[in-house]
């Protein structure tokens, strides 16, 4: 075959298509157990920081052990589920969604107990919209299941300086003490409110300059998202 003609150019440019694409997929693959791990430690560091508790990873998984002392599955109903998916493995955003397709008696819930200095703390995963994709995170509430102890949220594709802010620990910390019940008992969530919120408020924090959006996206998480719970704690 002659090398300079279209036809040897072309097929080695498919012989060459074709091994790295055989090589992509193999290193995907051979990869895929370590990404998965990788994975699961930093959802284990993210639960264990809304509960104030920060690892470096080669200590998260001994630490997720000592203290998260259960993994609850609970149904729309707020009751206690076995025999389903591990608690730990349950996809949020599949389940939250099942209400679009009319499925949403199938929905289950995963809720983690800590026992940390003597006390029970409740965490909650959390996830909603922001302005360019998805954000998420954790709460964790003290044991009257009403206020809150610690929160940890993560974002893809904010923007630095306005909605990236909510990962920093200077909003965070805003929720810690506040209540998700009022006086009444009525679940009011917390409130990310634009312009500040008054010193004595129990449901307010402040919403991040210049990230309506955003901000108004992690109420709505709150708001959504801790709604499913509610059964749960009131009983």
């Amino acid at each position: 075959m002659n090398k300079d003609s279209n036809k040897a150019t072309f097929l080695f440019s498919s012989i060459m298509v074709v091994v790295v694409a055989i090589l992509l997929s193999v290193t995907s693959i051979s990869l895929s157990p370590y990404q998965e791990k990788n994975s699961r430690i930093e959802k284990m560091k993210n639960i264990l920081t809304s509960v104030a508790i920060n690892t470096e990873t080669p200590e998260t998984e001994q630490l997720f052990k000592k203290y998260i002392s259960k993994e609850i599955v609970l149904n729309n109903k707020g009751e206690e589920v076995t025999g389903k998916v591990p608690a730990f493995d349950i996809d949020l955003k599949k389940e939250l969604d099942k209400t679009k397709i009319g499925k949403a008696d199938e929905q289950l819930f995963p809720l983690f107990i800590c026992n940390k200095d003597g006390k029970s703390f409740y965490i909650i995963p959390v996830r909603g919209k922001g302005l360019w994709g998805p954000i998420w995170g954790y709460i964790s509430l003290e044991s009257d299941m009403n206020t809150v102890y610690g929160a940890s949220f993560g974002h893809k594709g904010e923007t630095p300086g306005l909605g990236a802010e909510i990962e920093t620990e200077k909003f965070q910390q805003q929720f810690i003490g506040k209540k998700i019940f009022d006086e009444s008992g009525k679940f009011v969530s917390v409130q990310v409110i634009k312009g500040g919120s008054s010193p004595n408020d129990e449901h307010g924090v402040d919403a991040i300059s210049g990230a309506t959006i955003t901000s108004n996206g992690v109420s709505e998480m709150f708001q959504r998202t801790l709604s499913n719970y509610i059964p749960y704690f009131k009983k």
